[in-house]
């Protein structure tokens, strides 16, 4: 692992990295934010899961997430939105390819040689955070976020790991992906036609589909009304109605103006951070 980039930030670190990824087969880079007090003990972790287009940099550089992270206690590590390098195939277009992985670990040829994001955010990179930080993350403390496509891909690993993640906040989210456009095109591609296997990665189905549905996480979910996207793109219409059927606990907060931007998402980010710490027990 080799760091490419570091600052001191309101006490803490906010760090670069790049790894050989085994699940990816490439490498990737993550972003990590140690808060002070994990200069003396083992924190709590919030992964963080970014938009199409972007890298791990939006929100590190974004968001303004540092302050309220070192206030709190809670270390941020921010992954790349996909597998990237030569070799790693791509199309020239926004919502495919490398920045638009989807969290999802694709099963079409080409993608299947490098689409993996699903085990790699689940698996592969909290092993490499134990292995190297183990001093000073809490891996057993984690909770899960990010906005848009990572705002999906949030709500999907912290619903399929109950176990693992004490909440679940999103900001813009493809909540009910498999009835969208980006959804659409992005699993036809990477989990073919079938559309039987695209429930795997839809919040709203899993929700309506859960057996235990008072183990699940609870949500927080940040809508701007004045969010382009939201009408064609997002559905959180479908997640409600999915988590008022399975009686999951989901707060959702309509805002007035905002739209899907970094503006957006720094405005109410202390108030997700303070809800996904509370939940974790800080």
């Amino acid at each position: 692992m080799n760091l490419i980039d570091e600052h001191k930030s309101f006490g803490g670190w906010q760090r670069r990295y790049t790894h050989a990824s085994k699940t990816c087969r490439c490498s990737m880079t993550f972003a990590v934010y140690l808060p002070p007090a994990a200069e003396t003990e083992r924190v709590p972790v919030v992964y963080w899961l970014s938009g199409l287009t972007c890298t791990d940099e939006n929100f590190v550089n974004k968001a303004g997430a540092q302050r309220v992270a070192a206030e709190l206690g809670i270390a941020i590590v921010a992954p790349d939105t996909s597998p990237r390098g030569e070799d790693v195939a791509d199309e020239d277009v926004y919502d495919l390819g490398q920045g638009a992985g989807f969290y999802v670990n694709a099963t079409e040829a080409p993608w299947a040689s490098h689409y993996q994001m699903y085990d790699y955010v689940v698996r592969e990179l909290p092993d490499v955070l134990a292995a190297h930080f183990n001093d000073q993350l809490d891996l057993s403390t984690e909770a899960i976020a990010g906005h848009s496509m990572g705002g999906h891909g949030a709500l999907v690993i912290g619903l399929r790991n109950p176990d693992r993640f004490a909440a679940i906040s999103a900001f813009s989210a493809i909540c009910n992906p498999v009835d969208v456009p980006w959804g659409e095109k992005a699993f036809s591609t990477y989990l073919g036609e079938d559309r039987k296997t695209w429930a795997a990665y839809d919040a709203s189905r899993i929700l309506a589909e859960a057996e235990h549905p008072a183990s699940l996480p609870p949500m927080r979910l940040e809508q701007g009304l004045a969010d382009g996207f939201l009408e064609e793109q997002l559905e959180p219409e479908a997640l409600e109605a999915a988590a008022d059927t399975a009686g999951a606990v989901l707060e959702v907060q309509r805002r007035e103006g905002y739209d899907h931007s970094y503006f957006f998402i720094a405005t109410f980010i202390e108030d997700h951070l303070r809800f996904l710490a509370r939940h974790m027990g800080v």
